[in-house]
């Protein structure tokens, strides 16, 4: 979406709803693009409710309050709805594999001096991590996998690589986790399955110990169909993407809210 070309436009598209006493009016753009905070943090929006005031060639405005509107990009929505729809929104937010969002707050229990339990929660501005669902490994090539897979940027520049395998609905997680004297012979991996429109299977990502670099293998029916040799570590976000990222997690989900009339224009 061309944000310079809605800002521009904006104006003329809200005039008529804005309060006659309000001078200003705010929004928010949600297309494929990062949102930043005011500190430049990377966040994740939450979604909101609110009514189509109107339409564009490339843009949808959602009223969400009285000076308060949305731009949604039209080519990413789930359906677009009529001018005076009603919706609910869920612009696309990073998850945990537990489903949870990424950005909720990390839970523990403390003790008082007495040794009564509280529970304390944690949340660091800019952080959203994706744990991947697998115990503290004791190999250290595969403790380096776990932290570079949860760490490291996915090409989108927004997300870590943990998050692109949520969004590609990775689960049924297995780990090698070999002692040094078994490294060659059973390299350090970790496996997880997939289904989504890019590929249906099985995928291994493994510690190759002669060149000190990564495979990765996709499975399908317990044959190998692909394998990607010679993954630096700092590429393997990048090949991960072209070989599972179906790219569905980039759409904006618009529903129509009961009540609502239920035209919707596709």
């Amino acid at each position: 979406m061309d944000h310079q070309a809605i800002r521009a436009q904006l104006p003329s598209l809200v005039a008529g709803h804005v309060p006659r006493n309000i001078r200003s009016f705010k929004f928010r753009i949600h297309d494929d693009q990062p949102q930043t905070s005011g500190l430049g943090f990377s966040i994740d929006p939450k979604p909101f409710e609110g009514t189509v005031i109107a339409t564009t060639a490339e843009a949808i405005v959602v009223k969400t309050g009285r000076a308060e509107f949305a731009v949604l990009d039209r080519h990413l929505v789930t359906q677009v709805p009529d001018e005076g729809i009603k919706v609910h929104v869920r612009p696309y937010a990073r998850h945990r594999f537990d489903g949870l969002r990424a950005d909720t707050p990390e839970e523990r229990t403390e003790f008082t001096s007495d040794g009564m339990p509280y529970t304390v929660q944690t949340h660091v501005l800019g952080s959203a991590p994706a744990k991947l669902p697998i115990p503290q490994p004791r190999c250290p090539q595969l403790q380096e996998l776990v932290h570079q897979m949860e760490a490291l940027p996915a090409p989108d520049g927004f997300r870590r690589i943990t998050h692109l395998l949520v969004d590609a609905g990775a689960r049924d997680f297995r780990w090698v986790d070999p002692l040094d004297a078994d490294i060659i012979r059973t390299p350090p991996a970790i496996s997880f399955s997939v289904d989504n429109a890019k590929f249906q299977g099985r995928v291994t990502v493994l510690y190759e110990r002669a060149d000190d670099l990564y495979a990765v293998d996709l499975h399908r029916d317990e044959e190998i169909v692909q394998r990607v040799d010679s993954v630096f570590f700092d590429t393997l976000g990048e090949t991960l993407e072209r070989l599972i990222d179906d790219g569905a997690w980039r759409r904006i989900q618009v529903d129509i809210l009961p009540g609502a009339r239920k035209r919707a224009r596709h």
